[in-house]
């Protein structure tokens, strides 16, 4: 082999391995914490993981509340918590605002009727 094709070959693998740790990075994470006591919520959108999202919900959430728990969350997407008149509540996720507010209404109505959205967020991606 050639100076030049080696070369080429290693430059080939750098591109090639710098789009694969793009894509490792292209997802964003949200979470949505509800406190069923209170009402309370706490939400996170665009963290890099999981794990960091809901850590950032439950702790918005427990500014306010000592019974919040991670309702939902979601990648490159959107999530919401309905509330029912009696109490009860539902959360979901979906692909854009509005279903996501659907499918936590869906919940939600498994739990009591009168349900509202009380809180959505969706990442950036």
């Amino acid at each position: 082999m050639s100076k030049f094709h080696i070369a080429a070959f290693l430059a080939s693998a750098v591109l090639a391995s710098s789009f694969g740790a793009a894509d490792a990075r292209a997802d964003n994470y949200g979470a949505i914490a509800y406190s069923p006591r209170t009402g309370a919520v706490g939400w996170s959108y665009d963290h890099p993981s999981r794990r960091r999202a809901e850590r950032v919900a439950m702790g918005n959430c427990r500014g306010y509340a000592d019974d919040c728990r991670i309702a939902t969350y979601f990648s490159n997407a959107c999530g919401a918590v309905a509330r029912a008149r009696n109490g009860g509540w539902g959360a979901d996720w979906g692909d854009d605002r509005e279903s996501a507010e659907s499918n936590a209404l869906d919940a939600c109505y498994n739990h009591g009727d009168g349900c509202r959205v009380v809180r959505w967020a969706c990442t950036s991606r």
